[in-house]
């Protein structure tokens, strides 16, 4: 049987979007490889990415629909049919709306898919179905509120300008794991004699390309920038033209924020020395353009708004946004690359349903009222694993009268709670296009093999569902590819001379992407933001600044998992080493127990049982759970984010994955 190689789009929530070559025989993808003509990625792929197919093919898909035939969480099902799956969810929603209301349905999606077609495909049929809508905010929208408090709708540089540094800062970001080919920057940079800085909480896999590590208190980031800040006022070293010429505000910034911030405060803050923070402070002030790439784990705390704000406005005292490779960049901005209205479609919601944050899911499942929620419908998500406060989803999931249905390629934990599960294509099996928020790519993708067994995209499962409810608007009756074909045919800015041949034979290609000035109300980076709750950048504490508990807990990920996704590959769960937590050798010593050992990690949400890894990669009152592990293979009964809050963040209503504290003990 001859071999083809079919292009595609890696799916997966990392900001690199990278392309793809599959090679198929037959009906079976047998390999995968680096796209070489993608521009960023360059050919390269992630550890987890270089064997996808054997995911796509894993004897663990689900290949028919199940109905429920055991207690809820036992994995008990029987096999049915399409049709008999489709009416049954068609009739339960029926009578769930005759009685509760369609507010009593509520949908839970967010990034198993990046592609924009199969990963907003719920959106039109929720608001059409008047069902509560989800507010999406799990993984950084503070990142994004703090950012766009200073630079408005800037756009970011493009990430390659980053090559062009001499101070190239890594902050927040295990790159290695998250963003592997800004790595290629990183070399680009040492290689032209600049220096590279990783800033953070333990010593991740990506502090080994830095020519300097500064491990830094949990959420305490924010401080750290206004001490640089404080520092470059006090010794002279700032861009006076740029300042008053292009930002707003420094003259009261300067009056009213930065005296506090003074040497001895921000090492009491951080945990950094005072010497060592002038010594930054120095380099950075001498730097021709220093470039901060900024990640997203510092954002989730209950400061993690503010923190990136801070940290938004240290490149506009030296002038730094206004010179070649340097700034800062925390991700790029793609959704004008296409008219999203088209696809989201709210203005079929009769009216604006009542909106429920993905983070409080345990609330919502638990207490929310007005009506109650008496269904979830999951697609491409695992809240049972990724969502905060594990053990109040876990009950919610529980309820006898939550009718759950989920949509999924592996019967992951919360797949075990449902009462319908549907089997999903993975990406080789469907249409999509892709956008990227770590470059300024864009990407379509066709089908490289057929479905496996019987599984649907969400696009088909959806337009099933319209078709059962009586649906008649015209959007629900296209096919995947149908709704590209109109969102492409609609013009955008961003896409004004892109090589629209090379886009249709599935390559990536670059958004035009505007230069020139700055997209906030006053023209100019605003340090001054009147419309904020704090008009000035400041520091703010976390949530758990205070706490009683010894231990911050950094919930991290890993090179060899994505969230809950990648946990279907017993090769890359090896890679892992098992779900384990990490701790310094002082902590470890102290509380008697030793590399190896079983441990419980608590606090007063829940505990979790780990294998402890003793190493001095982590700070002394740190301790480090990497990824996000499936229950069928963690030590105990629980994973890691029965240890995370509900609490949320400053502004964006985001996650506080990285401000919980816990004790450690050995296990009984």
């Amino acid at each position: 049987m001859s071999a083809v190689v079919k292009r595609s789009v890696c799916p997966f929530d990392c900001p690199d979007t990278c392309g793809i070559l599959v090679t198929v025989e037959g009906e079976r993808a047998v390999a995968v490889q680096g796209d070489p003509l993608h521009p960023f990625s360059r050919g390269t792929l992630c550890p987890k990415m270089l064997h996808y197919e054997r995911g796509v093919h894993s004897p663990l898909r689900l290949t028919t629909p199940l109905r429920r035939s055991g207690p809820k969480g036992s994995g008990d099902f029987e096999p049915i049919s399409w049709e008999e799956a489709i009416r049954t969810i068609a009739e339960r929603w029926r009578a769930i709306i005759a009685e509760h209301g369609a507010e009593a349905i509520l949908p839970y999606s967010y990034a198993g898919t990046m592609g924009v077609i199969q990963r907003n495909a719920g959106h039109p049929f929720f608001h059409r179905l008047g069902a509560s809508r989800l507010d999406r905010t799990i993984c950084s929208p503070a990142k994004g509120a703090g950012w766009q408090a200073v630079m408005g709708k800037t756009p970011t540089p493009h990430p390659d300008d980053a090559g062009k540094s001499d101070l190239l800062i890594l902050w927040g970001i295990n790159a290695a794991a998250t963003s592997i080919h800004f790595m290629h920057n990183v070399q680009q940079v040492k290689q032209q004699g600049g220096e590279v800085w990783v800033i953070d909480t333990y010593r991740t896999p990506t502090t080994s390309a830095g020519d300097r590590t500064f491990l830094v208190r949990p959420g305490s980031d924010g401080a750290l920038a206004l001490g640089l800040m404080h520092i470059l006022a006090r010794d002279g070293r700032l861009d006076r033209d740029f300042l008053d010429t292009q930002v707003l505000g420094y003259p009261e910034f300067a009056e009213e924020i930065l005296p506090r911030h003074t040497p001895e405060e921000t090492a009491r803050l951080t945990g950094l020395d005072v010497a060592t923070i002038e010594e930054m402070a120095a380099a950075y002030g001498r730097a021709r353009a220093p470039f901060i790439r900024v990640g997203s784990g510092l954002s989730r705390y209950g400061n993690g708004a503010m923190t990136v704000r801070c940290i938004a406005t240290l490149p506009a005292l030296v002038g730094a946004y206004g010179k070649e490779g340097g700034g800062c960049f925390p991700d790029t901005s793609t959704g004008g690359a296409f008219a999203m209205e088209e696809l989201l479609r709210e203005d079929l919601m009769e009216r604006p349903s009542r909106v429920v944050n993905m983070c409080q899911l345990g609330h919502a499942l638990n207490e929310l009222s007005g009506p109650r929620i008496m269904s979830l419908y999951v697609y491409h998500s695992n809240p049972a694993a990724v969502t905060p406060d594990q053990n109040a989803v876990l009950k919610g999931l529980s309820r006898e009268d939550l009718f759950c249905v989920v949509h999924e390629k592996y019967l992951t934990d919360t797949a075990r709670y449902a009462d319908i599960v549907l089997p999903s294509t993975s990406s080789l099996e469907h249409s999509d296009i892709y956008r990227a928020y770590g470059t300024y790519c864009i990407q379509r993708a066709q089908a490289a093999i057929p479905p496996v067994g019987q599984s649907r995209s969400n696009w088909e499962v959806f337009t099933a569902l319209a078709a059962a409810l009586g649906f008649q608007e015209t959007l629900f009756s296209l096919t995947a590819d149908q709704v590209i074909d109109h969102l492409l045919a609609i013009p955008s800015p961003l896409r004004e001379g892109i090589d629209t041949a090379a886009l249709a034979r599935g390559e990536a290609v670059e958004l035009t992407v505007p230069r020139g000035g700055y997209a906030t109300a006053s023209g100019k980076i605003e340090i001054l933001n009147a419309a904020e709750k704090y008009p000035l950048p400041c520091y703010l504490p976390t949530h758990e600044e205070q706490g009683k508990l010894p231990f911050r807990l950094m919930t991290a990920p890993t090179p060899y998992a994505l969230n809950a996704s990648f946990y279907d590959r017993e090769d890359l769960r090896e890679k892992q080493g098992g779900m384990q937590l990490m701790m310094n050798p002082a902590d470890a010593a102290a509380k008697g127990v030793a590399d190896g050992d079983r441990v419980v990690a608590w606090n007063d949400l829940g505990e979790v049982t780990f294998l402890l890894q003793v190493t001095d990669k982590v700070p002394t009152g740190v301790v480090v759970a990497e990824g996000v592990w499936w229950l069928a293979y963690a030590p105990g009964k629980r994973s890691v984010n029965a240890l995370t809050s509900q609490r949320l963040t400053d502004a964006g209503g985001g996650s506080t994955f990285y401000d919980n504290r816990v004790d450690v003990r050995p296990e009984a």
